[in-house]
């Protein structure tokens, strides 16, 4: 069991911090934000609170909700421009900080690219450093699928593309900041896992996560000490 302050210091001291982004980095969870601009909103969040709390593989979940959703090329541009994703509180100033501190910031979602490279943009993190899935669309722009060779359409995805970064950048010390189990379950090989509940709470990272904190001014008052 690893002191509370003993977290900090390994906070302070990363080289990478990597967020999830549905219901961390943002308000939503952008596949239910879809089904609901797909109007099929109910069917949808019920297996996506199900996959959230581990219940079934997360590459199952994920196809049985997008056969439901079967979203086209232009339902996804228009829900990005008529309903973009909402920051959460916080966010923005944390990753600014983080960056002046010569600290490299991912984003890792099993999430769609689409939406998370909008969400990227907005806060100044490169596309290089987006890990999500890729919708597929038919020519004529209709839903064809996902791309299956993503590492984070699988369970434990994010934990492939930690250990991925790790080999890649050579670097020390990763944190893990999210909502979710499967953010829990990146860590190791992250070093540090911080459960984030500032959008929803899942009760198994709460009562699991040795860090767990529901607002991101936490994280930036520690920065600051």
């Amino acid at each position: 069991m690893v002191s509370h302050s003993e977290l900090r210091n390994l906070f302070c001291a990363a080289d990478a911090v990597c967020f999830d982004v549905d219901s961390t980095v943002i308000r939503e969870e952008g596949i239910d934000e879809l089904a609901k601009f797909c109007g099929v909103e109910d069917a949808v969040s019920e297996m996506t609170r199900r996959a959230m709390g581990g219940a079934v593989p997360f590459k199952a979940a994920l196809t049985e909700r997008l056969a439901l959703i079967q979203p086209s090329r232009e339902q996804v541009q228009r829900l990005i421009a008529e309903h973009p994703p909402h920051l959460t509180p916080g966010i923005r100033e944390l990753v600014s900080r983080l960056q002046e501190r010569n600290v490299q910031v991912f984003l890792i979602s099993g999430g769609f690219r689409s939406i998370v490279e909008h969400v990227a943009s907005k806060l100044n993190i490169p596309p290089t450093n987006v890990f999500a899935n890729r919708l597929k669309f038919y020519f004529n722009g209709e839903y064809a699928g996902f791309d299956e060779m993503q590492p984070t359409a699988e369970s434990g995805g994010k934990g492939k593309v930690i250990k991925l970064l790790k080999e890649k950048f050579h670097f020390k010390k990763i944190v893990m900041i999210g909502d979710g189990a499967t953010d829990m379950e990146a860590c190791p090989p992250a070093d540090v896992f911080i459960g984030f509940g500032g959008n929803v709470i899942r009760q198994q990272v709460k009562d699991n996560a040795e860090w767990y904190i529901t607002d991101f001014v936490e994280l930036l008052r520690v920065l600051e000490e």
